[in-house]
């Protein structure tokens, strides 16, 4: 996906059970966000590690060292961010990739940055390559070199620089050079959240919003969630909504299950766009394969839509499958929608190695 098209992003933004946050969720976010790692919930390994990390720093008294992120929107890069800052009583300065497109950009913000200042650059793969290039002299060695002039006559003027921490975070840690990853202290990986993991999540956010729910309800939501607590606290915003309209107020699972069913998220957490695709794949094209664009055109997407918005859930909860002949619904896809699948699985439409056949 390129994610310098904004359809695609609003595509993505858009949807309820979409992972990137809209301009509703930053704000219940901001509410939402736990202030300490005591309060941060699932990815235990990256707390524990993160824990010495900062610990370490304070107790030298140094800036903690740099921090890189990555994993799929939505799983709590920008709240351990902000936890960071908090933890090293520092201030945080927030921008992104995107934002820094020129050198002079790069050069303006790290000039202004004060001692021990955090400096959260969120989509970091997504940096011009002049600034990614100056950020590894800012990095490893608190200077920049600022170019005054064009031409012969142009001179490089260092700039010394505070020590600080920057914390990157990426949802593509592939397309970041070899360079700059070697240059964080740090660096952890954020997994998707298991169930349990997010009726904690479902039940503290319910707390901070004063909506009542019990077990069951919570279970629910959190079967739903597609692993990843913005869409989770997404889905019980609707909820409560739901349930104060139709009902008492408390979240129960008939509740839950009866809001999700107006807004057209199942019971794996499949929307329309998903269930579209799968569709499509099952009913017009037998489980496939088929090309991708040629089952966007089915849908009636754009082919990026379909590639990054609805089939990486799909494929990672085995529903569909990537092959060099085109997707391919997998027996559970044939399952969830309670179809049978076509008896010919051998007569050359590539999936007999799925069905077995």
């Amino acid at each position: 996906m390129n994610w310098d098209d904004t359809t695609d992003a609003e595509a993505a933004a858009e949807r309820l059970v979409g992972a990137v946050a809209d301009g509703e969720d930053q704000a219940v976010e901001a509410a939402l966000r736990p202030k300490d790692l005591g309060e941060f919930i699932g990815q235990e390994k990256v707390r524990e590690q993160l824990d010495l990390v900062l610990r370490a720093a304070r107790a030298r008294g140094a800036t903690a060292d740099h921090v890189l992120l990555s994993g799929a929107p939505g799983l709590g890069k920008t709240t351990l961010s902000m936890i960071i800052a908090a933890e090293m009583e520092a201030p945080i300065r927030i921008t992104s990739g995107p934002a820094i497109q020129h050198a002079g950009d790069l050069a303006a913000i790290l000039s202004s940055l004060q001692e021990g200042e955090v400096l959260f650059l969120d989509e970091i793969h997504r940096m011009s390559r002049p600034a990614e290039e100056m950020l590894y002299m800012a990095m490893e060695d608190f200077r920049v070199d600022v170019i005054v002039g064009k031409g012969p006559g142009a001179t490089a003027i260092p700039l010394e620089l505070p020590p600080f921490t920057l914390v990157g975070a990426t949802t593509r840690a592939g397309l970041l050079p070899p360079p700059l990853r070697d240059r964080f202290g740090f660096t952890a990986h954020m997994e998707f959240y298991g169930p349990a993991e997010l009726e904690r999540v479902i039940h503290r956010s319910a707390g901070l919003l004063d909506v009542g729910i019990d077990p069951t309800g919570a279970a629910e939501i959190a079967g739903r969630s597609r692993g990843t607590p913005r869409i989770a606290n997404r889905l019980l915003r609707r909820v409560r909504d739901y349930a104060q309209v139709k009902a008492d107020g408390l979240i129960t699972q008939e509740i839950a299950a009866a809001a999700l069913a107006v807004y057209e998220v199942d019971a794996r957490g499949l929307d329309r766009l998903d269930r579209g695709v799968l569709e499509a794949l099952l009913k017009l094209f037998g489980g496939g394969p088929v090309g991708l664009s040629t089952l966007a055109v089915a849908v009636g997407e754009e082919r990026e839509t379909v590639e990054e918005v609805a089939e990486p859930f799909l494929v990672r909860e085995g529903l569909l499958a990537r092959t060099p002949r085109g997707r391919v619904a997998t027996p559970a896809a044939w399952a969830h929608l309670g179809l049978t699948p076509p008896r010919s699985q051998g007569s050359g439409n590539g999936q007999q190695d799925l069905f077995g056949a």
